[in-house]
């Protein structure tokens, strides 16, 4: 199931990266949120850890569904342009995704020697986590640089759970603080592109 769910968090990651629509965006991101969620809920209960669960549940409910949800009421707040268009061309993506899969595998090569049951969570996490920076550079809008900030913090979520089987509950809380300033800056660039339409 674990298998299942990364799987599905790396393929919403990669589906969105082809997007070309703001709400389908946020759908693919939703969906990405959702999956990791439903990851930290299923590996709390396999550990029996109520940290975890609690984890999964506030993921789900702010990353799945607050922030979405905030972030299309913004977006149509401010008029943003709906069609976003990825300055890097669907072909040299085709090449260029398989080719950050491989290379982050490799990457993870070492790491897998010293790690027994968790080493191609590892590879896929840091995978996602360039994956997501490729989809903050692909894009001119503010709208997708920020769902790829937000999907790096995924990435990273999801390194932190899979590598060390949870997370303290410190570093969780941490790591909502600071998708809550997140928050406050992506209202604050929202504000500076209004001004400069």
């Amino acid at each position: 199931m674990v298998d299942f769910l990364i799987g599905l968090f790396l393929a919403s990651l990669i589906t969105a990266l082809f997007t070309t629509r703001l709400y389908r965006l946020l759908l693919w991101y939703s969906m990405n949120s959702l999956m990791l969620g439903l990851l930290a809920l299923f590996i709390g209960r396999e550990l029996n850890d109520t940290s975890m669960l609690i984890t999964g549940i506030a993921t789900i409910l702010i990353k799945a569904v607050g922030i979405p949800y905030f972030f299309k009421r913004m977006s149509q707040k401010f008029h943003f342009v709906r069609q976003i268009i990825p300055e890097i061309k669907v072909q040299y993506a085709i090449m260029l995704i398989p080719a950050i899969l491989v290379f982050t595998f490799y990457l993870a090569d070492p790491i897998t020697h010293m790690m027994h049951g968790n080493a191609n969570y590892v590879a896929i996490s840091i995978s996602s986590l360039f994956l997501s920076l490729l989809l903050m550079m692909e894009h001119r809008n503010v709208a997708p640089k920020i769902i790829g900030f937000l999907s790096m913090e995924n990435a990273l979520f999801l390194l932190g759970i899979t590598a060390t089987d949870g997370m303290p509950m410190l570093v969780e809380l941490g790591i909502f603080f600071d998708l809550l300033m997140a928050i406050v800056v992506i209202n604050l660039l929202f504000h500076k592109e209004e001004a400069n339409l």
